[in-house]
């Protein structure tokens, strides 16, 4: 009877796994959440990982396991079960009660693959455990990644390790971190590195190698503008978006407002310009206002009041 309980026990509780598992399924695109589990040879592939270090045995955070090596169609980003055909083998787990192995992952930043033990970390989530005790190897990134990352953010993680790798600016500039939240801007970034290495050849009168050139733009162009940013508390207005976003809205704005209003806008208003038409916080008369002050400078330029 008490065998007959045990199995009843498990079997229900796989049961409320399973039913979250639609439940949140579905839920998914209303929530914009990421609710697969990231496949480990994708994330391999995109950041040119060599092989893992063996690391030991610890105890890692289960919120922090988000990838698997070869069953991430089996389980949600929860690792809730997916698939009926998983139910003998979760139910075995939670009859051992906790008996139970440590799971085999692999490291890669701040989250983690399961290699082996897939059912263990389901059940252990499901019974509200934080952590649990594994074999981990640790895979080196250039790159940071955490437990939010989805697939589509993880292909924005490429360029920007390819962009790491022809700027080198996590070694000349080691407490950068540029992140951008839409594909195609790292390439756009490198265009504005290239464009800056002719003008500093041209004015130094000799040749700068690429490398070079990023660190002078890191320093000479992109962390004023990124200050300006943060002096303004621009991120308040823009939830979801990033300092390296703003930067890329701002320089776009600047040459836009500069090639409308026929003089070098400064950046503090091409700032306010992007605050004011993108914000969720800035009302419309801000955008006015702004428009209204642009306009006076460059009618005193052209009538020669300035002069």
């Amino acid at each position: 009877m008490r065998h007959l309980d045990a199995d009843w026990v498990a079997s229900e509780k796989f049961n409320r796994a399973r039913r979250r598992a639609v439940v949140q399924d579905l839920l998914a695109p209303l929530h914009r959440a990421p609710v697969d589990l990231l496949p480990f040879e994708e994330i391999r592939q995109k950041l040119h990982l060599d092989s893992g270090t063996y690391q030991g045995l610890q105890d890692v955070p289960l919120d922090h396991i988000v990838g698997s090596v070869e069953r991430y169609l089996d389980f949600n980003r929860a690792f809730l079960p997916r698939k009926e055909t998983l139910r003998q083998r979760w139910q075995g787990i939670v009859t051992l009660q906790g008996r139970v192995p440590p799971v085999k992952l692999y490291q890669v930043g701040d989250i983690y693959c399961v290699v082996d033990g897939h059912h263990r970390v389901s059940v252990a989530r499901q019974d509200g455990a934080l952590a649990i005790e594994a074999e981990v190897w640790e895979y080196q990134t250039r790159v940071p990644l955490d437990p939010e990352t989805t697939l589509e953010e993880l292909l924005i993680k490429e360029e920007y390790l390819e962009f790491l790798e022809h700027t080198r600016l996590d070694e000349s500039r080691p407490r950068q971190y540029i992140e951008l939240t839409s594909l195609g801007g790292y390439r756009e970034l490198e265009c504005q590195i290239a464009s800056y290495q002719v003008v500093l050849s041209q004015i130094d009168e000799r040749s700068f190698s690429f490398e070079e050139t990023a660190a002078y733009w890191y320093d000479m162009i992109y962390t004023p503008v990124l200050q300006i940013i943060c002096q303004k508390d621009m991120l308040e207005g823009f939830p979801g978006r990033t300092e390296a976003d703003l930067f890329m809205w701002v320089l776009g704005h600047q040459q836009e407002l500069s090639e409308a209003y026929g003089y070098t806008v400064p950046m503090t208003e091409a700032t306010d310009t992007v605050r004011a038409r993108h914000s969720t916080r800035w009302p419309r008369r801000a955008l006015l206002a702004i428009q209204e002050r642009l306009r006076g400078p460059s009618r005193r330029h052209r009538s020669g009041c300035d002069m």
